[in-house]
């Protein structure tokens, strides 16, 4: 037998257990220094054993493998489950670095792991096929696949999926609006395969207009990149192209020297309108420095093979602007399987799957829908107003006093999160002082309400209510919520932990789903970054840089991938990014 030199002992302990490396990314700033550090989630060495055979256990299907797909099957323990994965693409991507690979910043490999790497070594039983669910049959339980390979199966390419529970983790599209000529001549940026093209559209584009025989005129039109969008992907992809065309292809190309030019088209008033007003003014400001033309309210029309018809929201005046690569990244739609489930079960007239705030579907008990595919539909106070007032009026007595409305203000604000929301705005402590604000200067003991004081009291709640943005870190943080709710499945049902029924008895099995905002960053290019974190911090600048850089490293799913995007980084700032035509 070989004996294994100490390298392949090395890489195979790495491999076998990852739980080994524990890396310490150390980013220093001016002197001082900022650590990103993350722990690879333990994995067991084994499975474990199932306790019989004959035990059954409940099939769980999860539909895609995005943040919110993985960030569930991750943080899924309970072995009590056999779980199929459906999904297009065998693999997860870090999809917040995308535009860093549509100009070799960052290679594509760095930013995907393999969905069997994710979940190879848990102690759930887990089976993955690369198919599309193009139906979903939720009254037999029931989800039609079709193969994603592209090779003749003999007409057995298509299967079916039964299930006990459904997660719906798809995702969403790109967004077209029906703008003529948008699907046959834009590149979108929503996958890797996206990032990928428009690498190498942009190499074509310089290739073209260094050759002999293009005019002029010709030239201009073919470096004319225009992005059409205005929000955090549209805003990075110009200030990546930006940098590379600077950076790096003037140098091969000085022919084209000067010639080039990026613009940003917004119907809006404002790019990065989700963003602090700070930071809007800094990036307008930033790119117009820069010799990026940013055109706000200005809306597309059409698209042709050479130009982008344009209406000036203002005036109605229709421009047309010749290009040579155009990137739409105006928003996301709904994909057509969840289109078709949302007519048969009911909520054919909205724009995304409605779920409760435990992310299960309307309508359907054992289907849950995460990320950009779904959106909570909150219940509104005033619409179980009545149910309140009931359940408080513990004595029956046709008022509430400030003692009974205490003993279940901590239900009202857990099960309608907008009362949080409404008095943080009003700047009180608790629903007293909003009863001492209706009710004028009265001692707090004698407040006395019927169920009109109380509805008045509250008319205003519910215009605190938010949809939650399509972001990656809503979709993270839905996974692991749901993953913990089916850990804790049967221990719940014995002992519910959430909030009152209002209009039951009991309590809700599990607390409901509340979103974290842990911040969010705008790359602007130029080693500059503007963040934005909770608190309403703002810090635009090069340590907002290195701090992007230590929370996407730390963020990544596995150590593979921190390392290959931490070299990735090293390489760009040795050697500067890499323009071969691929």
């Amino acid at each position: 037998m070989r004996t294994l030199t100490f390298y392949e002992r090395v890489s195979t302990a790495f491999h076998d257990y990852p739980s080994l490396s524990k890396l310490l990314v150390l980013f220093t700033v001016s002197g001082g220094g900022l650590v990103a550090y993350a722990e690879a989630n333990p994995t067991n060495g084994a499975h474990a054993v199932a306790s019989s055979q004959s035990e059954y256990k409940k099939k769980v299907v999860v539909l895609g493998t995005g943040w919110a797909g993985t960030s569930f099957l991750k943080n899924l323990k309970n072995p009590s489950y056999e779980v199929q994965v459906v999904s297009p693409r065998n693999y997860f991507a870090f999809t917040p670095l995308l535009p860093s690979v549509t100009c070799g910043t960052v290679e594509a490999r760095s930013i995907v792991e393999p969905i069997r790497n994710i979940v190879r070594k848990k102690n759930v039983d887990v089976q993955f096929q690369e198919a599309e669910c193009y139906e979903i049959d939720a009254k037999n339980k029931k989800i039609y696949c079709r193969s994603s390979q592209n090779k003749n199966f003999n007409g057995k390419e298509e299967f079916v999926v039964d299930y006990d529970y459904l997660v719906i983790a798809t995702g969403a599209r790109v967004n077209t609006f029906n703008t003529p000529g948008v699907e046959e001549n834009c590149h979108f940026l929503k996958e890797v395969e996206d990032a990928q093209n428009i690498r190498r559209a942009v190499i074509d584009c310089f290739e073209k207009a260094s050759l002999p025989t293009v005019s002029d005129e010709e030239r201009k039109r073919i470096l004319h990149f225009a992005v059409v969008g205005g929000g955090p992907t549209g805003v990075e992809f110009s200030a990546e192209l930006h940098d590379f065309v600077n950076e790096d292809l003037v140098k091969l190309y000085p022919g084209v020297k000067g010639l080039v030019k990026i613009t940003l088209l917004e119907a809006g008033d404002h790019i990065l309108n989700m963003f602090d007003k700070r930071i809007t003014a800094f990036a307008e400001e930033k790119f117009k420095r820069e010799g990026i033309d940013v055109k706000t309210g200005s809306m597309v029309v059409k698209v042709s093979e050479k130009e982008i018809s344009t209406k000036e929201l203002k005036t109605g005046e229709i421009s047309s602007l010749p290009y040579g690569m155009a990137v739409w990244s105006t928003g996301i739609g709904t994909r057509p399987v969840i289109m078709d489930f949302m007519k048969q079960i009911g909520q054919g007239n909205r724009r995304v799957l409605a779920t409760d705030e435990w992310l299960r579907v309307e309508g359907c008990d054992s289907v849950y829908a995460l990320g950009d595919c779904a959106t909570i539909n909150q219940r509104k106070i005033m619409e179980d107003i009545s149910s309140i007032f009931s359940k408080a009026d513990k004595d029956n007595s046709g008022t509430l006093t400030v003692k009974e409305l205490q003993e279940v203000i901590d239900d009202i604000c857990e099960r309608y999160p907008q009362m949080e929301l409404y008095l943080k705005k009003k700047q009180m402590r608790n629903i007293v002082d909003l009863l001492k604000e209706s009710k004028g200067d009265v001692a707090k003991e004698s407040i006395e309400l019927n169920i009109e004081d109380l509805k008045s009291t509250l008319s205003q709640v519910d215009s605190q209510m938010k949809n939650l943005p399509a972001t990656a870190q809503v979709a993270a943080q839905q996974g692991t919520y749901l993953a913990n709710c089916f850990n804790r499945m049967e221990e719940c049902e014995k002992y519910p932990e959430g909030p009152l029924r209002f209009r039951g008895t009991g309590r809700h099995r599990f607390h409901p789903f509340r979103y974290k905002h842990l911040g969010q960053f705008a790359p602007l290019g130029g080693e500059q970054t503007a963040a934005q974190l909770p608190g309403d911090w703002v810090s635009i600048g090069q340590s907002s840089q290195w701090l992007w850089y230590s929370v996407y490293a730390s963020k990544q799913v596995s150590w593979r991938n921190r390392i290959l995007v931490v070299t990735d980084w090293t390489r760009r700032f040795i050697f500067g990014r890499d323009s071969s035509r691929i």
